[in-house]
């Protein structure tokens, strides 16, 4: 049985569809017979830019909150690097902020 990780990226809305559509073309988010599987769920996402970063959304050394989307997908573990590569490609962020968890095959 293949070793199965689930990703979770957060992204602003207006790019939700882009990265989803990266994540399933690399190959994230097969279930069985089905592809391109994913969940969402909206919320705010807030940061404070450094003076020295090159915020796509906001300007440095102020507070931002921002309409974002968190996208779940599941993936082999081994394909985790490669996928994390692709949303780091199409993901408009300077800083891409990916969890990754473990998932257990009962």
């Amino acid at each position: 049985m293949k070793e199965l990780v689930k990703l979770v990226v957060f992204v602003p809305e207006e790019d939700a569809d882009e990265v989803r559509q990266a994540l399933g073309e690399a190959g994230a988010g097969k279930i069985g017979e089905y592809s391109f599987c994913s969940y969402s769920v909206k919320g705010i996402g807030r940061f404070k830019p450094s003076d020295n970063a090159n915020p796509h959304i906001g300007v440095a050394g102020k507070l931002e909150a921002v309409d974002e989307e968190r996208i779940e997908v599941a993936c082999e573990k081994s394909q985790a690097a490669e996928i994390i590569a692709v949303i780091k490609e199409v993901h408009p962020y300077e800083e891409v902020v990916i969890d990754i968890y473990p998932m257990l095959s009962l």
